[in-house]
Formats: C-alpha cells, sequence, structure tokens
C-alpha cells in the first residue's frame, strides 16, 4: 500500500469543505502525513464600462481578507497549524499544483460536485487539478443542498 507523507486539500470555504477535510485527515491519521490547506483566490475580470465604477482593488483585498478568516477557521476547526494553511491568489488549479510541488505533495484531495446528468463530472477546479497534477488526486463526493 502507497503511504502519503504530505497530503494537500484544496477547499473553497463552503460548508462542503468540512467533508473534505474530515476525509483527508481521515488518511492523514492512516499514513501519519502531514496535512497542508490551500484556498485560492481568483482575480476579478469584469469588461470595461465607462458608466461602471468599480474599485477592484479593493474588492480583492476585502475578498481576500475574507478568505483568510475563513481560511483560519477551517484550519483551527481541524487543528491544522497556520504554517500548513496556504492561502494563494491567481488561477486555481495552476496555483494548488505549484503548492503541492513545493511542498512535495504526495496526494492532492479535493471536493466533487454531482448535480446533473455527469453526475461523476468534476467541477472545474477539480478537474484542473486532476488533469495536471504530478501526484495522485483524490476527488471526495461531497453532498450538495438545492
Amino acid at each position: 500500500m502507497k503511504t502519503y507523507n504530505t497530503i494537500l486539500v484544496a477547499i473553497d470555504l463552503t460548508k462542503e469543505s468540512n467533508e473534505v477535510i474530515e476525509r483527508a485527515q481521515s488518511i492523514s491519521d492512516t499514513h501519519n502525513s502531514s496535512l497542508h490547506i490551500v484556498h485560492v483566490v481568483e482575480p476579478f475580470y469584469f469588461p470595461y464600462n465607462e458608466n461602471i465604477v468599480i474599485d477592484l482593488a479593493s474588492l480583492e483585498l476585502e475578498t481576500e481578507r475574507n478568505a483568510k478568516i475563513q481560511l483560519k477557521t477551517f484550519g483551527n476547526r481541524f487543528q491544522i497549524p497556520e504554517t500548513h494553511q496556504h492561502l494563494l491568489l491567481g488561477s486555481s488549479a495552476k496555483k494548488i499544483h505549484e503548492l503541492a510541488e513545493d511542498l512535495s505533495a504526495d496526494l492532492i484531495v479535493v471536493g466533487s460536485h454531482g448535480r446533473s446528468g455527469f453526475s461523476l463530472l468534476l467541477g472545474s477546479t477539480a478537474n484542473g487539478v486532476l488533469h495536471g497534477s504530478k501526484c495522485d488526486v483524490l476527488a471526495v463526493r461531497v453532498a450538495t443542498t438545492a
């Protein structure tokens, strides 16, 4: 059986993230692995319209500040040290791959929402992580509430 030394859990900060972290923590306990959590804040893109004035910099800062608070809440709930809590800015799949490589992670855990016809179809972030990863990826099927 393969042993996982470093597990990276990508979360979206929704309540379903609890399920994803719980599954990863169970694997981590079994393998005595180091467990890290990551959330990626994607940049805002708005088409230019001279009639609409939006302070994107302030909006992004506020989003980042809120994400940092939520990430810390998840970290505290699951006793994950602050040094293992990562908040990144950019393209989700790309940033998750980069962090996984930096940490020498041998497993990435992501949530998967089965919403319609192709119920096993991964979300775009999970799909992007799966297809560019150099290590194992576990997609945790999470319950969605309508």
